[in-house]
């Protein structure tokens, strides 16, 4: 994952398929944001600490690599720091889904730093993985739903 900063926005950029997601910082969220794949993030600094709180994700995605679904009413609070003399990225993850979970849980990721830099990955774009599982067939639409 690579982080860009400028005053007003935080872009993260994960290396795995060029996924890209944007943190506007110090706004408050929209009074009604629509539903999308990464929803509307905003973020802050606490000291040290970037904390980013998303809503607005919608229920077409999942919650973990073991495909956990999630409703649209799910809330996210991450907090990054770095640890180990900045040589270690660690995300404290809380998610809240009332529509799924009976309580907020919360988890943790931790990333090593490397002195790697961004590549490029190219690869056809195709509906034979999803998201790198091949045991289960995806649904798919006869027409486009845009």
């Amino acid at each position: 994952m690579f982080f860009y900063q400028t005053k007003d926005k935080i872009t993260i950029v994960n290396e795995l398929n060029f996924e890209t997601r944007h943190v506007y910082l110090n706004v408050p969220h929209s009074k009604n944001p629509k539903p999308s794949w990464y929803g509307e993030s905003v973020g802050h600094f606490e000291g040290d600490e970037l904390v980013i709180d998303t809503i607005g994700v919608n229920d077409r995605t999942t919650t973990d690599n073991y495909r956990t679904p999630h409703t649209e009413q799910i809330h996210t609070v991450e907090r990054y720091k770095l640890i180990e003399g900045g040589k270690i990225l660690q995300a404290t993850i809380t998610v809240d889904d009332p529509g799924t979970f009976n309580m907020a849980w919360s988890a943790v990721q931790r990333w090593r730093k490397t002195d790697r830099v961004l590549e490029e990955n190219p690869c056809a774009e195709n509906n034979a993985e999803f998201l790198g599982y091949d045991v289960v067939p995806i649904p798919m639409a006869n027409k486009p739903d845009f």
